[in-house]
């Protein structure tokens, strides 16, 4: 895969570490995370928006060199030693906060805290040799769509210095109905994976998009599939950071039993 502009991409990251546990409900997940990252061209940087850091203004890890934040519970003693000594990209951060600050976002700068588990687990499939720079940007508190979006309007420019920008959540997200299947049937699942894909289709105009995928929650089962919409939102700062680049569905699978989606943009 190349292109004049760096990819952009929405990955689901799975439960915890499990995939990298060789978990079987993962597999899918983990040979296509692997894969992708074996085809991709070699990006300046990564940046990362995980589901799970949200503050009031846009941060951004500003470390030398990032540690690991194990923010799950319950797992083997293995998954708490992993490693992945990547470099940050303190420069960087400085330059995306600036331009975050001329868009109206009070964005700031995070030194101490680590790279989560939405971060972590994808790139050590992605990129196992740790060797590019990586950094981290916070969701909003706010959790409000079009906020999101205009983050990632904001930081498009990043593209064009071949930084690759990952959205790591996840398109099913009703933690209970991951234990408890009775709770939300596939047909459900499959009626809001509709929904997303239609919204993304290259017959609509980046406008058009941006109002659908904004007004999300009209959606089949958007509510029973994201009680909580904070793994859906760095969907929303993709598509803004495509700026209507058109989107190509790269991955349709089921994890822990609940199928889930992955998009790409490419130019």
């Amino acid at each position: 895969m190349t292109s004049s502009l760096a990819p952009v991409f929405y990955l689901p990251h799975g439960g915890g570490p499990l995939p990298l546990l060789a978990d079987p409900h993962h597999l899918a997940l983990t040979q296509f995370l692997t894969q992708l990252g074996s085809a991709l061209a070699t990006p300046q940087a990564i940046l990362v928006i995980s589901a799970h850091w949200e503050t009031e203004q846009p941060a951004l890890t500003a470390t030398e060199t990032p540690p690991l934040l194990f923010d799950y519970s319950g797992f083997p003693a293995q998954s708490y030693q992993y490693r992945y000594p990547a470099p940050g990209a303190p420069a960087l951060a400085h330059e995306i906060a600036a331009v975050l600050q001329q868009h109206g976002f009070a964005a700031q700068l995070d030194h101490s805290r680590g790279l989560d588990h939405g971060v972590f687990v994808p790139l050590m499939l992605l990129r196992p040799q740790a060797d590019i720079p990586i950094l981290q940007l916070s969701l909003l508190k706010s959790l409000e769509p079009m906020q999101h979006i205009a983050l990632g309007e904001a930081i498009a420019l990043l593209r064009q210095q071949n930084v690759l920008i990952i959205g790591s959540g996840m398109s099913f997200h009703n933690m209970r109905a991951f234990f408890q299947p009775d709770r939300v049937s596939q047909q459900q699942v499959a009626a809001f994976n509709q929904y997303l894909i239609d919204s993304l289709s290259s017959a609509l105009s980046y406008s058009q998009q941006v109002s659908r995928l904004t007004a999300w929650l009209n959606a089949p089962n958007a509510r029973l599939i994201h009680p909580r919409e904070e793994h859906l939102l760095p969907l929303m700062v993709c598509l803004g950071a495509a700026k209507g680049s058109t989107a190509q569905l790269l991955f349709q699978a089921d994890v822990l039993n609940r199928e889930v989606l992955a998009f790409g943009w490419f130019d």
